[in-house]
């Protein structure tokens, strides 16, 4: 990787933004060049689908920390045409050879879970596959492969500036780079690069360009699949080219829930999305029942809404956590976790005037690196799209000559081999990555969006989407709301965003809530997100898109 001037600017969260409108298209991403990748495609005739791979591919070449072609991605398509949502998987599996016997008796891991960054958390990188299967699937059909890649081959060969609040995670993973073979690939003379300083990467404008060439031969097969074999066998992962030859994506029928008149969409298990409908179906059958006042009549981030907020989504988690897992290895009770009958029982659970001690899942049978971004086209068809190597930078193993990271998804499969997220050769992990959609009882599109990080995420999609539905926000401005963020990996302590009243937090401490305040940097741990809502201007006849971009990252969204 090669770089020329370099800047430093101090890091700041400010959101001054309006929302963009356009008529015709709109996309919205974590990075301004990614976005106008997607614009540019879309101006050659590609539809939401074919935009949405262009950006994926820039992205990983912006944020590198974040994603690119060695992790995995899902996405939501809306077809304007016959007015449905499907959901495309393209998460990768475990090797055919790691089994819990083999990490136990010949690696030494044990416990409950593969330690992070581990060279045995490497599943089969999904996302490529996912590119392609997403253009055959829901593509135009009027561009190639080649031609969606372009724009992020030429951001690679000819160098980007780097963002003022990308800069500051690329450094974070600075030292596990430097203490992997090949990961100055990455850096810039063995070192992460400053705001403003412009970065080439060569080696992956040439993994791109055998992908765009040869399709997912190029990258599953070849000098590509060679080095990625190389690079996790060096370490002592059993990863083959038989697990990247035989791996395929998949096409899974959305999970949805309806609330008040919106039906959000999520894709179905192995991802997680799941919690994020538990959870807004929990606050529906609240507010039905009277043991909440009416959402919108409450405070917003008051003290109550808050914690409401976080109750019905301790009780998701714990659902999704116990019953989330590859549907081609189990069964996931997911019409009976959002059947009236079993929200109601969590819901019953709910105490307004304390924090819950213990939560435990139900039984229903009776018994954070990421990306986030949208592409809505002329058409109307609409592409809900995360992209992922969930920790930054992965694992930090970098196949040589390949320009991109290895992700370490597998460190979410349990070690219990009764669990149903248990590990086992060919099986996909829980999931943190969902996009979510948004349709009216019609059918319509109503908006596309999606917060990326971890176990954050399904957090912020009923945050966001309360904002929008109870609310009355804008696209703009219910991202740039202060958010709450439940630490599900971290004891289950309360992240709230600076900008959250002092009141509010100290009354949530009185309720029992563990409570820490985020501001600056750390304000990521609430996620970054994007909104293009669709409405229409009955007067004209006319659609109205409505693009907003979180002020947490260097985004921006795009219209016209």
């Amino acid at each position: 990787m090669t770089s020329t001037v370099s800047t430093n600017a101090p890091v700041r969260y400010i959101s001054r933004r309006s929302a963009v409108l356009g008529t015709q298209y709109m996309v919205a991403s974590t990075q301004p060049l990614a976005s106008q990748a997607g614009v540019a495609v879309l101006e050659l005739g590609g539809n939401a689908a074919d935009a949405a791979v262009a950006v994926a591919a820039a992205l990983g070449v912006t944020e590198p920390f974040s994603t690119g072609p060695g992790g995995d991605c899902f996405c939501l398509f809306y077809s304007a045409r016959d007015r449905t949502v499907r959901g495309l998987n393209g998460s990768g599996r475990a090797p055919a050879a790691l089994t819990i016997e083999r990490l136990a008796a010949e690696f030494g891991i044990a416990g409950d879970a593969i330690p992070e960054r581990s060279v045995h958390a490497v599943t089969v990188p999904g996302a490529v596959a996912g590119w392609v299967d997403a253009v055959a699937q829901f593509g135009s059909g009027q561009l190639t492969l080649e031609q969606i890649l372009a724009p992020a081959v030429a951001l690679a060969e000819d160098g980007f500036p780097v963002g003022e609040l990308t800069a500051p995670f690329w450094q974070e993973g600075a030292e596990l780079l430097r203490a992997t073979t090949d990961g100055h690939e990455l850096l810039v003379d063995g070192e992460a690069p400053q705001p403003g300083q412009v970065v080439r990467n060569p080696t992956l404008a040439r993994t791109l360009r055998l992908l765009g060439r040869h399709g997912r031969a190029g990258f599953y097969g070849g000098p590509v699949a060679d080095a990625i074999v190389q690079a996790v066998q060096a370490q002592g992962g059993v990863l083959s080219h038989a697990d990247l030859a035989a791996h395929t994506s998949t096409l899974d029928e959305p999970i949805s829930y309806e609330y008040r008149g919106h039906r959000l969409h999520e894709c179905a298990p192995n991802g997680g999305g799941l919690a994020a409908l538990l959870a807004l179906g929990i606050i529906d059958v609240l507010e039905e029942r009277g043991a909440v006042p009416p959402v919108a009549e409450q405070a917003h981030n008051g003290a109550a809404y808050i914690h409401m907020i976080i109750e019905a989504l301790r009780l998701a988690f714990a659902d999704a956590r116990q019953y989330v897992c590859d549907p081609a290895f189990g069964q996931v009770p997911v019409q009976q976790l959002l059947s009236r009958e079993y929200l109601a029982g969590r819901a019953a659970q709910f105490d307004p005037t304390r924090a819950a001690a213990d939560v435990v899942h139900g039984a229903p049978l009776g018994g954070s690196d990421t990306v986030y971004f949208a592409v809505v086209d002329r058409a109307g068809n609409a592409c809900s799209f995360v992209n992922s190597l969930y920790h930054g930078f992965g694992t930090g193993i970098v196949p040589r000559g390949c320009g991109f990271a290895l992700h370490d998804r597998g460190c979410l499969f349990s070690l219990d081999a009764a669990h149903a997220n248990g590990l086992a050769p060919g099986k996909r992990p829980y999931h943190t990555i969902i996009p979510a959609m948004v349709t009216t009882p019609a059918g319509e599109l109503a908006m596309a969006f999606g917060v990326m990080g971890g176990f954050n995420q399904p957090q912020a999609h009923v945050q966001v989407l309360l904002n929008i539905v109870r609310y009355g926000m804008g696209a703009q401005a219910a991202l740039d709301a202060p958010r709450i963020s439940i630490q599900v990996d971290g004891g289950g302590s309360i992240a709230v965003e600076e900008g959250i009243a002092p009141a509010a937090v100290k009354a949530l401490r009185r309720l029992g809530h563990r409570v820490f305040v985020v501001s600056g940097l750390q304000r990521s741990v609430v996620g970054r997100g994007q909104v293009i809502r669709q409405t229409a201007d009955a007067r004209l006849g006319t659609r109205v898109l409505e693009g907003g971009s979180d002020p947490r990252a260097d985004g921006q969204a795009v219209g016209r």
